[in-house]
């Protein structure tokens, strides 16, 4: 079969698909196990069944859990800087600027960002349940900053770009730098948001719930969503994982047959000329 012609093309084609295949499946059972621990977790809205629960327990206290709640200033929420009637319990605001440099090397205008400057702001909040017209019951989030997870909204963006003038051109040709614009931006963890903790909640006293970052090594996560939108964006990456292993897979077998194909063909030819 050593003088048949085969098409490299094809051959990297199989190996390729075959391969991205092997990875697609590794993905899939790296998620499939990250779900099947993630529905291991025990979820609780900040109510008396969670109160009952707690003081069920030896220590008052649950090792790892999932908390729905609705977010509620403890005190007085943060004002957003550039959103009217916009409130939050967790602020960071960054300003940047946009400036370009004249490369000798290169002949050409070179982009860099200088001068970032931000600002983080929080103040203490809790988890009440979603439509909870009496709020005496409530998770306090302890420490929220030491938790990982995108849990701000971007509520304010802007470029202002720089005006030109003939200081600043004179300016540009003695100096090489110009500026092009100042970007300004805002994130919020807004006040009436939905937001699932992970990690380890303890009863203090007889009704003072509060969720901390847990003593056993576990992540202390937030997530800006409730539990089951959260678990259906976890289903959707495994499925998208599952698919793309059954397409690339599929996609191999097909060309590694109708190689085989082309080759008996052609050999059957051969042998029928001889």
């Amino acid at each position: 079969m050593s003088d048949l012609p085969v098409n490299p093309l094809v051959l990297i084609g199989i190996g390729s698909s075959f391969a991205f295949s092997g990875l697609f499946y590794h993905l899939y059972q790296e998620k499939k196990t990250e779900l099947k621990k993630l529905k291991e977790i025990p979820i609780f809205k900040p109510d008396q069944h969670l109160v009952r629960v707690l003081k069920s327990t030896p220590y008052k206290r649950l090792q790892y859990v999932a908390v729905e709640g609705m977010v509620q200033a403890d005190g007085e929420p943060l004002a957003s800087k550039y959103v009217p009637r916009c409130f939050g319990v967790i602020q960071k605001v960054a300003v940047e600027e946009h400036w370009k440099y004249w490369s000798t090397v290169s002949r050409t205008w070179n982009s860099r960002t200088m001068n970032r400057k931000e600002t983080s702001n929080s103040v203490a909040f809790s988890l009440v349940s979603p439509g909870a017209y009496i709020t005496d019951l409530y998770v306090k989030v302890h420490e929220p900053l030491e938790a990982s997870g995108c849990y701000l909204e971007r509520v304010y963006h802007k470029l202002k770009h720089a005006e030109g003038s003939l200081t600043n051109l004179a300016l540009q040709v003695v100096s090489g730098e110009k500026p092009v614009a100042m970007e300004e931006s805002e994130e919020l963890l807004r006040v009436g948001s939905t937001l699932t903790g992970f990690g380890e909640v303890v009863l203090e006293g007889g009704q003072v719930m509060r969720l901390q970052a847990p003593q056993d090594g576990r992540k202390y996560i937030l997530v800006p969503s409730d539990y089951r939108s959260f678990m259906d964006r976890h289903e959707s990456s495994a499925s998208m994982w599952k698919t793309l292993t059954v397409v690339t897979g599929l996609t191999g077998a097909s060309l590694l047959a109708g190689l085989i194909y082309n080759l008996v063909g052609e050999k059957d030819d051969r042998s029928k000329k001889a």
